[in-house]
């Protein structure tokens, strides 16, 4: 690279979600600005927050004004972008960028191909944008970054002119994922220990059926008094999920908490018997990582990416059998010995990933992007 860029990176994500792609864009962004390059980052965001040290922020407000959504996106943000006469744009909600100059190096974040694999599983309208649009993005973009070797392949699978241009950057943990032992977070969500905890957002996709059912056979087998801990917001059509907990003989033993906010998470997941995320399918799975970082055995599908987050210190199962899934529950309640080795074996394996790595994957490919430009 012959001068320091002009990176942008379109971050909408920051204000209008909470969850995995929100986490991995502000990760992302932090650990970028932290390495020793000279660039320049830009942020393009719909609120003024300056939160993030390091970057400057181009704030393009979200109107409640009928189409304000795609003039936003096709003609604000592209002419903005253009103005700041940027190098590069890396769109973390795979979604765009669009309308950009060829000029302009264009990298997008794919993180699961779910509304194509699981199209029942998401809103009509959410999977509608994702076939009218994802062929085209991933045809205009420079260069693809995905975050496992699976979303990988599942990527070449539909869109095999993208083999070449995909780079996978496993993503990292945050800092405050580490054991954390504090018993008045559990009061504050009425939690009694021993606990079995699930996180993550209450959709079809996370197969939390099977879950209900493991659970209600662990308590008939066991007698034992843990509670189900569930941590999350409400998605969509999940409305048969939460008849489930209702018509369950345990209801009293489950826990709905809602949303919790980040910096409480390391103590729920801390003060568990085990985490338990029967997913049937994830682009990567980072509450699997969250949770080994606080020192947790793990119960994990064995499906899509998430053997690369366990590797071999989780315990998986097929999503689908609740029978083997309350066998491992009733052995970690049972087995202490067992279990101390599984949550030693989880810190080892969350040891091997971080955001910093993750970072300087994602520069690598900008600079490979831009060996060859002469501007």
């Amino acid at each position: 690279m012959k001068k320091p860029l002009r990176i942008a990176i379109l971050a909408d994500p920051l204000d209008r979600q909470y969850a995995g792609i929100h986490i991995y864009t502000r990760e992302l962004i932090r650990a970028l600005v932290q390495l020793p390059d000279p660039h320049r980052w830009i942020i393009v965001r719909p609120e003024a927050k300056g939160d993030i040290a390091g970057v400057e922020e181009i704030v393009v407000p979200i109107l409640p004004i009928p189409g304000h959504q795609s003039l936003r996106m096709f003609v604000q943000i592209p002419y903005l972008l253009r103005k700041a006469k940027v190098d590069v744009v890396i769109e973390p909600g795979h979604f765009g960028p669009f309308n950009l100059p060829k000029s302009i190096r264009r990298i997008t974040v794919i993180h699961d191909l779910t509304p194509l694999l699981f199209p029942e599983m998401h809103t009509f309208h959410g999977q509608l944008l994702q076939k009218i649009f994802l062929p085209g993005i991933l045809r205009r973009a420079d260069h693809i970054l995905v975050n496992s070797a699976y979303t990988h392949s599942d990527l070449v699978k539909f869109f095999p002119f993208c083999k070449d241009k995909t780079t996978v950057t496993l993503l990292g943990k945050e800092a405050h994922f580490q054991p954390d032992i504090r018993p008045d977070i559990l009061k504050k969500y009425g939690i009694e220990p021993p606990y079995f905890l699930y996180t993550g957002t209450i959709e079809p996709r996370k197969n939390l059926q099977t879950l209900l059912k493991a659970f209600d056979l662990f308590k008939k087998k066991s007698g034992l008094p843990h509670q189900l801990v569930w941590v999350g917001k409400s998605g969509w059509k999940n409305k048969e999920i939460f008849e489930s907990i209702e018509q369950s003989a345990f209801r009293q033993a489950i826990v709905q908490t809602g949303y919790v906010p980040g910096t409480e998470l390391p103590a729920l997941y801390s003060q568990a018997e085990a985490f338990v995320y029967p997913s049937l399918y994830e682009g990567f799975g980072l509450p699997v990582l969250e949770a080994m970082a606080c020192g947790q055995p793990v119960i994990s599908s064995n499906v899509s990416s998430l053997p690369e987050v366990g590797g071999e210190a989780a315990l998986y199962i097929d999503p689908k059998d609740h029978e083997a899934l309350a066998n491992h529950l009733l052995r970690l309640a049972q087995d202490p010995g067992f279990r101390k080795a599984k949550a030693e074996a989880s810190l080892l394996q969350a040891a091997k990933f971080g955001w910093e790595e993750t970072a300087r994957r994602s520069l690598a490919v900008i600079a490979a992007l831009c060996a060859g430009d002469s501007r």
